[in-house]
């Protein structure tokens, strides 16, 4: 299972009553490792408020199996992701089941962006290492 999800979250969302708060703090809570790596990168970005700053990135390695699947499945997710995305205000980019990205949202059309999401970046990326995440 990915999240923990209260009994009251099941009864809302069949009602049609889902609040994104809710469902992010759920994510926060369920996934921890992969909360830390996002707010993480996120925070990062926003101490450095300088103009040419588009985007900070997240390239270590999770300590373990359990972590790693966290962050998969936050970042695999298109709920998740974009539950994260729109709370934190930032677009998220993803790499070798360990390397995240955030960006501020107008740095998507630019070239940085679009070299971390190519399949050009993804090939570089590759180590023996990484070749069972």
């Amino acid at each position: 299972m990915s999240l923990d999800v209260p009994p009251t979250m099941i009864d809302s969302a069949e009602r049609g009553d889902l609040d994104d708060a809710e469902f992010v703090a759920v994510v926060r809570d369920s996934l921890p490792y992969a909360w830390q790596v996002i707010s993480g990168v996120v925070a990062e970005l926003s101490v450095d408020s300088a103009e040419y700053t588009e985007y900070t990135e997240h390239a270590v390695p999770p300590p373990d199996e359990t972590a790693r699947g966290q962050l998969l499945r936050a970042l695999a997710s298109d709920a998740i992701r974009g539950a994260l995305q729109r709370h934190f205000g930032v677009a998220l980019a993803f790499q070798n089941c360990h390397r995240v990205a955030a960006f501020r949202p107008d740095a998507v059309s630019g070239e940085t962006y679009r070299r971390f999401v190519s399949p050009r970046d993804q090939v570089l990326n590759q180590s023996p290492q990484l070749r069972d995440c």
